[in-house]
Protein backbone atom coordinates (compact mmCIF):
# COMPACT_ATOMS: atom_id res chain seq x y z
CA UNK A 1 0.00 0.00 0.00
CA UNK A 2 1.32 3.45 -0.88
CA UNK A 3 1.02 6.21 1.67
CA UNK A 4 -0.28 9.61 0.63
CA UNK A 5 2.48 11.68 -0.88
CA UNK A 6 4.63 8.66 -1.75
CA UNK A 7 5.27 7.36 -5.24
CA UNK A 8 5.49 3.79 -6.35
CA UNK A 9 8.61 2.62 -8.18
CA UNK A 10 6.53 1.78 -11.19
CA UNK A 11 5.57 5.40 -11.67
CA UNK A 12 9.17 6.13 -12.56
CA UNK A 13 9.31 3.42 -15.21
CA UNK A 14 6.53 4.63 -17.51
CA UNK A 15 7.72 4.47 -21.11
CA UNK A 16 7.67 8.01 -22.55
CA UNK A 17 6.82 6.51 -25.93
CA UNK A 18 3.69 5.02 -24.41
CA UNK A 19 2.81 8.42 -23.02
CA UNK A 20 3.17 9.98 -26.45
CA UNK A 21 1.06 7.22 -27.95
CA UNK A 22 -1.71 8.10 -25.53
CA UNK A 23 -2.14 11.56 -26.98
CA UNK A 24 -5.37 12.26 -28.74
CA UNK A 25 -5.61 11.92 -32.50
CA UNK A 26 -6.15 15.66 -32.64
CA UNK A 27 -2.81 16.33 -30.93
CA UNK A 28 -0.95 13.87 -33.15
CA UNK A 29 -2.40 15.54 -36.23
CA UNK A 30 -0.99 18.90 -35.20
CA UNK A 31 1.09 20.75 -37.74
CA UNK A 32 4.70 19.92 -36.93
CA UNK A 33 5.73 23.45 -37.79
CA UNK A 34 3.90 24.60 -34.64
CA UNK A 35 6.29 26.55 -32.45
CA UNK A 36 5.37 24.31 -29.49
CA UNK A 37 7.37 21.54 -31.15
CA UNK A 38 10.38 23.66 -32.04
CA UNK A 39 13.56 24.86 -30.39
CA UNK A 40 13.46 28.12 -28.48
CA UNK A 41 16.46 30.14 -29.66
CA UNK A 42 17.48 33.17 -27.59
CA UNK A 43 17.79 36.46 -29.42
CA UNK A 44 21.36 36.96 -30.54
CA UNK A 45 23.40 38.44 -33.36
CA UNK A 46 24.99 35.86 -35.63
CA UNK A 47 28.43 37.11 -36.73
CA UNK A 48 29.89 36.63 -40.18
CA UNK A 49 32.50 33.91 -39.74
CA UNK A 50 36.25 34.24 -40.11
CA UNK A 51 36.19 30.97 -42.06
CA UNK A 52 35.37 32.74 -45.35
CA UNK A 53 37.42 35.11 -47.47
CA UNK A 54 37.72 38.76 -46.60
CA UNK A 55 36.02 39.57 -49.90
CA UNK A 56 33.04 37.39 -49.01
CA UNK A 57 32.76 38.92 -45.55
CA UNK A 58 32.77 42.40 -47.06
CA UNK A 59 29.93 41.43 -49.41
CA UNK A 60 27.82 40.16 -46.52
CA UNK A 61 28.51 43.23 -44.41
CA UNK A 62 27.24 45.48 -47.20
CA UNK A 63 23.83 43.82 -47.00
CA UNK A 64 23.15 44.37 -43.31
CA UNK A 65 22.22 47.59 -41.53
CA UNK A 66 23.87 48.90 -38.38
CA UNK A 67 21.08 47.27 -36.39
CA UNK A 68 21.97 43.85 -37.82
CA UNK A 69 18.82 43.62 -39.94
CA UNK A 70 19.31 42.43 -43.55
CA UNK A 71 18.49 45.29 -45.89
CA UNK A 72 16.58 42.96 -48.21
CA UNK A 73 14.18 42.10 -45.38
CA UNK A 74 12.88 45.67 -45.40
CA UNK A 75 11.03 45.03 -48.67
CA UNK A 76 7.62 43.34 -48.71
CA UNK A 77 6.13 41.81 -51.82
CA UNK A 78 2.51 42.63 -52.77
CA UNK A 79 -0.28 40.17 -52.11
CA UNK A 80 -0.71 37.64 -54.94
CA UNK A 81 -3.89 39.33 -56.18
CA UNK A 82 -2.38 42.82 -56.31
CA UNK A 83 -1.32 42.77 -59.95
CA UNK A 84 -0.75 46.54 -60.23
CA UNK A 85 1.51 46.30 -57.19
CA UNK A 86 3.49 43.47 -58.77
CA UNK A 87 3.89 45.39 -62.01
CA UNK A 88 5.28 48.34 -60.07
CA UNK A 89 7.74 46.10 -58.23
CA UNK A 90 8.82 44.50 -61.50
CA UNK A 91 9.45 47.90 -63.06
CA UNK A 92 11.61 48.92 -60.09
CA UNK A 93 13.52 45.63 -60.22
CA UNK A 94 14.15 46.01 -63.94
CA UNK A 95 15.70 49.40 -63.24
CA UNK A 96 18.03 47.86 -60.69
CA UNK A 97 18.96 45.03 -63.05
CA UNK A 98 19.65 47.54 -65.83
CA UNK A 99 22.04 49.45 -63.58
CA UNK A 100 23.84 46.22 -62.69
CA UNK A 101 24.10 45.25 -66.36
CA UNK A 102 25.64 48.63 -67.19
CA UNK A 103 28.29 47.82 -64.62
CA UNK A 104 29.24 44.77 -66.70
CA UNK A 105 29.94 46.89 -69.79
CA UNK A 106 33.26 45.94 -71.30
CA UNK A 107 33.60 42.69 -69.37
CA UNK A 108 31.41 40.53 -71.61
CA UNK A 109 33.01 39.31 -74.82
CA UNK A 110 30.38 37.08 -76.43
CA UNK A 111 27.96 38.30 -79.07
CA UNK A 112 24.23 37.81 -78.62
CA UNK A 113 21.23 37.51 -80.90
CA UNK A 114 17.59 37.16 -79.86
CA UNK A 115 15.02 34.94 -81.53
CA UNK A 116 11.29 34.48 -80.95
CA UNK A 117 9.72 31.10 -81.60
CA UNK A 118 6.28 29.78 -80.67
CA UNK A 119 5.83 32.58 -78.17
CA UNK A 120 9.17 32.00 -76.44
CA UNK A 121 12.08 34.46 -76.35
CA UNK A 122 15.56 32.95 -76.50
CA UNK A 123 18.87 34.84 -76.37
CA UNK A 124 21.71 33.01 -78.15
CA UNK A 125 25.21 34.03 -77.09
CA UNK A 126 28.25 33.05 -79.15
CA UNK A 127 31.65 33.22 -77.40
CA UNK A 128 34.75 34.69 -79.01
CA UNK A 129 36.36 31.26 -78.98
CA UNK A 130 34.19 28.17 -79.22
CA UNK A 131 35.78 25.32 -77.28
CA UNK A 132 33.05 22.76 -78.00
CA UNK A 133 31.50 23.51 -81.43
CA UNK A 134 28.74 20.91 -81.21
CA UNK A 135 27.73 21.64 -77.62
CA UNK A 136 25.11 23.87 -76.06
CA UNK A 137 24.33 25.35 -72.66
CA UNK A 138 20.67 26.11 -71.90
CA UNK A 139 20.39 28.64 -69.10
CA UNK A 140 17.37 29.58 -66.99
CA UNK A 141 17.80 32.79 -65.03
CA UNK A 142 16.76 33.37 -61.44
CA UNK A 143 14.44 36.04 -60.09
CA UNK A 144 11.89 34.46 -57.75
CA UNK A 145 9.75 33.35 -60.73
CA UNK A 146 8.83 37.00 -61.41
CA UNK A 147 12.00 39.01 -62.09
CA UNK A 148 15.31 38.68 -63.95
CA UNK A 149 14.24 38.77 -67.60
CA UNK A 150 15.22 41.19 -70.34
CA UNK A 151 18.64 42.81 -70.08
CA UNK A 152 19.55 40.79 -67.00
CA UNK A 153 18.80 37.54 -68.83
CA UNK A 154 20.86 38.67 -71.82
CA UNK A 155 23.81 39.54 -69.59
CA UNK A 156 23.69 36.19 -67.82
CA UNK A 157 23.47 34.36 -71.14
CA UNK A 158 26.61 36.12 -72.36
CA UNK A 159 28.41 35.39 -69.09
CA UNK A 160 27.71 31.66 -69.45
CA UNK A 161 28.89 31.64 -73.05
CA UNK A 162 32.12 33.36 -72.02
CA UNK A 163 32.63 30.96 -69.12
CA UNK A 164 32.01 27.69 -70.97
CA UNK A 165 33.10 28.45 -74.52
CA UNK A 166 29.90 27.12 -76.10
CA UNK A 167 26.72 28.50 -77.57
CA UNK A 168 24.51 29.53 -74.68
CA UNK A 169 20.74 29.67 -75.04
CA UNK A 170 19.24 31.95 -72.39
CA UNK A 171 15.51 31.40 -71.99
CA UNK A 172 13.77 34.72 -71.30
CA UNK A 173 10.66 32.97 -70.05
CA UNK A 174 7.37 34.76 -69.46
CA UNK A 175 6.53 35.73 -65.89
CA UNK A 176 3.50 36.75 -63.83
CA UNK A 177 1.39 38.66 -63.18
CA UNK A 178 0.98 39.00 -66.95
CA UNK A 179 1.79 35.35 -67.66
CA UNK A 180 1.44 32.90 -64.74
CA UNK A 181 2.06 29.14 -64.83
CA UNK A 182 2.32 27.29 -67.15
CA UNK A 183 3.64 30.04 -69.46
CA UNK A 184 7.25 29.83 -68.21
CA UNK A 185 7.30 26.03 -68.43
CA UNK A 186 5.79 26.17 -71.92
CA UNK A 187 8.60 28.55 -72.94
CA UNK A 188 11.14 26.17 -71.43
CA UNK A 189 9.78 23.29 -73.48
CA UNK A 190 9.81 25.38 -76.64
CA UNK A 191 13.44 26.31 -76.00
CA UNK A 192 14.44 22.72 -75.31
CA UNK A 193 12.88 21.51 -78.53
CA UNK A 194 14.58 24.35 -80.42
CA UNK A 195 18.00 23.37 -79.06
CA UNK A 196 17.38 19.64 -79.64
CA UNK A 197 16.80 20.41 -83.31
CA UNK A 198 20.32 21.87 -83.50
CA UNK A 199 22.37 19.82 -81.04
CA UNK A 200 22.44 16.18 -80.04
CA UNK A 201 21.02 15.56 -76.56
CA UNK A 202 24.38 14.32 -75.27
CA UNK A 203 25.89 17.65 -76.28
CA UNK A 204 23.40 19.71 -74.27
CA UNK A 205 23.76 20.85 -70.67
CA UNK A 206 20.77 22.40 -68.87
CA UNK A 207 21.32 24.87 -66.05
CA UNK A 208 19.20 27.01 -63.76
CA UNK A 209 19.77 29.11 -60.69
CA UNK A 210 17.11 29.68 -58.05
CA UNK A 211 13.78 30.05 -59.91
CA UNK A 212 15.62 28.93 -63.04
CA UNK A 213 16.51 25.70 -61.24
CA UNK A 214 12.82 25.11 -60.69
CA UNK A 215 12.16 25.48 -64.41
CA UNK A 216 15.18 23.43 -65.48
CA UNK A 217 14.08 20.46 -63.37
CA UNK A 218 10.38 20.84 -64.17
CA UNK A 219 11.22 21.02 -67.87
CA UNK A 220 13.06 17.68 -67.71
CA UNK A 221 10.11 16.08 -65.90
CA UNK A 222 7.80 17.25 -68.65
CA UNK A 223 10.29 16.41 -71.40
CA UNK A 224 10.44 12.83 -70.16
CA UNK A 225 6.64 12.67 -70.12
CA UNK A 226 6.64 13.88 -73.73
CA UNK A 227 9.24 11.25 -74.73
CA UNK A 228 12.03 13.75 -75.38
CA UNK A 229 15.63 12.66 -74.72
CA UNK A 230 17.47 13.77 -71.61
CA UNK A 231 20.47 16.12 -71.91
CA UNK A 232 24.04 15.25 -70.94
CA UNK A 233 23.84 17.00 -67.58
CA UNK A 234 21.87 19.23 -65.24
CA UNK A 235 23.18 22.10 -63.10
CA UNK A 236 20.97 23.33 -60.26
CA UNK A 237 22.31 26.33 -58.37
CA UNK A 238 20.32 26.81 -55.17
CA UNK A 239 17.15 25.63 -56.94
CA UNK A 240 13.68 26.79 -55.93
CA UNK A 241 12.63 23.16 -56.09
CA UNK A 242 9.81 23.25 -53.52
CA UNK A 243 7.23 26.02 -53.81
CA UNK A 244 5.48 24.74 -50.67
CA UNK A 245 8.57 25.83 -48.70
CA UNK A 246 8.42 22.77 -46.45
CA UNK A 247 12.17 22.41 -45.83
CA UNK A 248 14.03 23.02 -42.57
CA UNK A 249 16.18 25.89 -43.83
CA UNK A 250 13.12 28.06 -44.47
CA UNK A 251 13.03 28.37 -40.67
CA UNK A 252 16.67 27.93 -39.67
CA UNK A 253 18.11 30.36 -42.23
CA UNK A 254 15.34 32.93 -42.07
CA UNK A 255 17.04 36.35 -41.77
CA UNK A 256 20.42 34.57 -41.68
CA UNK A 257 20.39 34.61 -45.48
CA UNK A 258 21.06 38.28 -46.22
CA UNK A 259 20.25 37.90 -49.93
CA UNK A 260 16.97 36.04 -49.50
CA UNK A 261 16.00 36.62 -45.87
CA UNK A 262 12.43 35.33 -45.95
CA UNK A 263 9.66 33.42 -47.63
CA UNK A 264 8.79 33.80 -51.31
CA UNK A 265 5.31 32.35 -50.81
CA UNK A 266 3.59 35.39 -52.30
CA UNK A 267 5.74 35.01 -55.43
CA UNK A 268 4.97 31.30 -55.53
CA UNK A 269 1.23 31.86 -55.28
CA UNK A 270 1.34 34.58 -57.93
CA UNK A 271 3.27 32.27 -60.25
CA UNK A 272 1.09 29.19 -59.65
CA UNK A 273 -2.23 31.06 -60.03
CA UNK A 274 -4.82 28.34 -59.35
CA UNK A 275 -2.45 25.38 -59.70
CA UNK A 276 -1.42 23.22 -56.73
CA UNK A 277 2.00 24.26 -55.39
CA UNK A 278 2.98 20.65 -54.67
CA UNK A 279 2.49 19.52 -58.28
CA UNK A 280 5.85 18.28 -59.62
CA UNK A 281 5.77 20.78 -62.50
CA UNK A 282 5.68 23.51 -59.84
CA UNK A 283 7.72 21.74 -57.16
CA UNK A 284 9.98 19.28 -59.03
CA UNK A 285 11.34 18.02 -55.71
CA UNK A 286 8.14 15.97 -55.46
CA UNK A 287 8.43 14.46 -58.93
CA UNK A 288 9.77 11.11 -60.10
CA UNK A 289 13.39 11.90 -61.00
CA UNK A 290 14.15 8.50 -62.48
CA UNK A 291 16.16 8.80 -65.68
CA UNK A 292 17.47 12.31 -65.00
CA UNK A 293 20.98 13.06 -66.28
CA UNK A 294 24.05 13.42 -64.04
CA UNK A 295 23.45 16.47 -61.87
CA UNK A 296 25.43 19.18 -60.10
CA UNK A 297 23.77 20.94 -57.15
CA UNK A 298 25.04 23.90 -55.15
CA UNK A 299 23.99 25.78 -52.04
CA UNK A 300 25.50 27.48 -48.99
CA UNK A 301 25.21 27.03 -45.24
CA UNK A 302 23.32 30.36 -45.00
CA UNK A 303 21.13 29.80 -48.05
CA UNK A 304 17.38 29.93 -47.43
CA UNK A 305 17.12 27.25 -50.14
CA UNK A 306 19.67 24.94 -48.52
CA UNK A 307 16.95 22.39 -47.73
CA UNK A 308 15.63 22.60 -51.29
CA UNK A 309 19.07 21.73 -52.58
CA UNK A 310 19.91 19.01 -50.05
CA UNK A 311 16.54 17.32 -50.47
CA UNK A 312 16.74 17.50 -54.27
CA UNK A 313 20.18 15.91 -54.11
CA UNK A 314 18.87 13.08 -51.94
CA UNK A 315 15.86 12.58 -54.22
CA UNK A 316 18.13 12.33 -57.25
CA UNK A 317 20.41 9.84 -55.52
CA UNK A 318 17.44 7.77 -54.41
CA UNK A 319 16.27 7.71 -58.03
CA UNK A 320 19.64 6.29 -59.07
CA UNK A 321 20.91 9.52 -60.63
CA UNK A 322 24.61 10.42 -60.27
CA UNK A 323 24.50 13.72 -58.39
CA UNK A 324 27.14 15.91 -56.77
CA UNK A 325 26.31 18.35 -53.96
CA UNK A 326 28.51 21.38 -53.25
CA UNK A 327 27.71 23.37 -50.08
CA UNK A 328 29.79 26.50 -49.51
CA UNK A 329 30.65 27.92 -46.12
CA UNK A 330 28.47 30.87 -45.03
CA UNK A 331 27.28 31.41 -48.59
CA UNK A 332 23.81 32.98 -48.88
CA UNK A 333 21.37 32.46 -51.70
CA UNK A 334 22.96 33.13 -55.07
CA UNK A 335 26.52 33.28 -53.79
CA UNK A 336 28.57 36.29 -52.73
CA UNK A 337 27.59 38.37 -55.78
CA UNK A 338 30.76 37.59 -57.72
CA UNK A 339 34.44 38.50 -57.52
CA UNK A 340 35.17 36.51 -54.37
CA UNK A 341 37.36 33.39 -54.14
CA UNK A 342 34.28 31.38 -53.26
CA UNK A 343 32.36 32.55 -56.33
CA UNK A 344 35.34 31.74 -58.54
CA UNK A 345 35.64 28.33 -56.90
CA UNK A 346 31.98 27.63 -57.65
CA UNK A 347 32.36 28.76 -61.28
CA UNK A 348 35.35 26.45 -61.65
CA UNK A 349 33.42 23.50 -60.27
CA UNK A 350 30.53 24.12 -62.67
CA UNK A 351 32.95 24.40 -65.59
CA UNK A 352 34.62 21.11 -64.67
CA UNK A 353 31.25 19.38 -64.45
CA UNK A 354 30.17 20.80 -67.81
CA UNK A 355 33.37 19.67 -69.53
CA UNK A 356 32.98 16.19 -68.09
CA UNK A 357 29.43 15.99 -69.44
CA UNK A 358 30.37 17.21 -72.91
CA UNK A 359 33.44 15.01 -73.11
CA UNK A 360 31.50 11.97 -71.96
CA UNK A 361 33.59 11.32 -68.85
Amino acid sequence: MIAEGEKSDTEFEIDPNAMRAARSAKELARDMTDEDYGVAVPARRIPFPASISAEARAKLEQLVGADGVPLNSLHTMPLPGDHPGWKAVKAAAEGQYAAAVRGLAGTLRSQVATIHTNGATIHIATPETISYPECAYIDFHGGALVFGGGDACIAQTRMQADQHGVLCYGVDYRTPPEDPYPAALDDAMTAYRYVLERHGPKRILVSGRSAGGNLAAAMLLRAREEALPMPAGLVLLSPQADLTESGDSFQVNQLVDVILPGSLMRNNQLYAADAELSHPYLSPLFGDLTGFPPSFLQSGTRDLFLSNTVRMHRALRQAGVPADLHVFEAMPHGGFMGNTPEDRDLAGEVSRFARACWEGE
